[in-house]
């Protein structure tokens, strides 16, 4: 969405297409930074933004068998919204429709499948929809996430990731914080505050989820209430399996994210962990990008196949620096905590200090809010 609005900005015809009917998925990442609503700022749509419903926090916390800790701060950040948002990612995508739907050359098309992609004079030409007709295009670009028609086109490298999340959902009563982070001896719970209910995410040992379910759902809500004595009215919100969604977390990048024709961002060429909420940020600053990169190209009527590579040279480098933050906070903190995790122990090193120090509490914030290689708009306006 973001990518189609920057094209459109630029006069570009773009066609959208999404193979559902809305953009109600729920358990999707909601986490949006600094670097991204100063993006939203730069094309002057933040205070309209905002205007959705959302709950802001500017600084990270969590409780470590007990010990409260703070671990982040942003509200330092010298940026327009120095803090996160967390909105529900149907809000955003939404917001985003109605402001590209003011573009005369944006188009979007729901309930409306790509299947595969039309080849012509050895190039990518369009798509194959699933109702059999075809949509020809002079650039494809993929935004389709993990599971990316570009994945069976371009070579995939597997970084592995030793963990699953349950999510799950658990009403509320009353206003709580923003964002929750409990750590119970092997237990990991993140809760976000959604007005009514606590969007819940249980961290599991990959490959686990058959394993615990087997053991029935009476010893997993017990082990919620471990981690979160005061939640309430479990029983009523988790009476059986059918109310969790398992996701299977990924983290991987392509080799290549281009082809003549054909150009892979976001999640369909660097699928991400859900730790530090990122994804959806550096998806966003992938399309940035690529519209500061080819959108004059196309508007000019230029080669733009040969500008492709340079969108992934461009953005290589954040890729590669946040998925190797989040193997070693995979490797080194979350696979030895859910494998072996003391209920007396306490929090590593790093936290205590991060409590410890305000000062250093900057140092997450800054990565948080700026990002790696932060990008800015500079693609043309019609």
């Amino acid at each position: 969405m973001m990518c189609g609005y920057l094209f459109a900005r630029a006069g570009v015809r773009v066609t959208v297409l999404e193979k559902h009917a809305d953009f109600y998925r729920d358990f999707r990442g909601d986490t949006v930074h600094p670097s991204t609503m100063q993006i939203l700022d730069e094309l002057g749509l933040l205070a309209r933004f905002l205007e959705r419903p959302h709950n802001r926090i500017d600084r990270a916390e969590i409780d470590y068998n007990g010990r409260h800790l703070t671990i982040g701060d942003l509200s330092h950040l010298k940026m327009p919204a120095p803090f996160i948002a967390m909105m529900p990612q149907w809000e955003f995508l939404d917001f985003l429709r109605g402001e590209a739907a003011k573009l005369p050359t944006f188009s979007l098309r729901m309930l409306t499948e790509a299947v595969a992609f039309r080849h012509a004079d050895g190039r990518i030409g369009g798509v194959c929809l699933a109702d059999g007709t075809v949509v020809d295009a002079r650039l494809v670009i993929c935004c389709d996430g993990r599971a990316s028609l570009a994945r069976q086109e371009l070579p995939l490298e597997d970084l592995g990731a030793p963990i699953d999340v349950f999510w799950f959902s658990i009403p509320k009563s009353g206003r709580g914080s923003a964002l929750r982070s409990v750590v119970k001896g092997r237990r990991l719970l993140v809760m976000i505050d959604r007005g009514d209910y606590w969007q819940c995410a249980f961290v599991i040992a990959k490959g686990s989820a058959e394993t615990i379910k087997a053991s029935g759902i009476a010893a997993f809500v017990a082990d919620l209430r471990i981690a979160a004595p005061d939640l309430t009215g479990i029983d009523e919100a988790l009476p059986n399996w059918d109310k969790i969604q398992l996701l299977s977390v990924s983290l991987d990048r392509l080799g290549e994210w281009s082809r003549p024709g054909l150009l892979a961002i976001g999640d369909a060429a660097h699928a991400m962990s859900p730790v530090g909420g990122i994804g959806i940020n550096l998806a966003v600053q992938d399309a940035v990008a690529t519209a500061n990169i080819i959108a004059k190209a196309v508007v000019c009527g230029d080669d733009v196949d040969a500008l492709l590579v340079k969108v992934q040279t461009r953005r290589l480098l954040p890729t590669r620096l946040v998925q190797g933050a989040q193997r070693r906070a995979h490797e080194g903190f979350l696979k030895p905590l859910i494998a072996a995790g003391d209920s007396t122990a306490r929090a590593p090193l790093t936290l205590r200090l991060l409590d410890r120090f305000p000062i250093l509490r900057r140092i997450p914030g800054h990565f948080i809010g700026h990002g790696v290689r932060q990008e800015h708009v500079r693609s043309p306006t019609a």
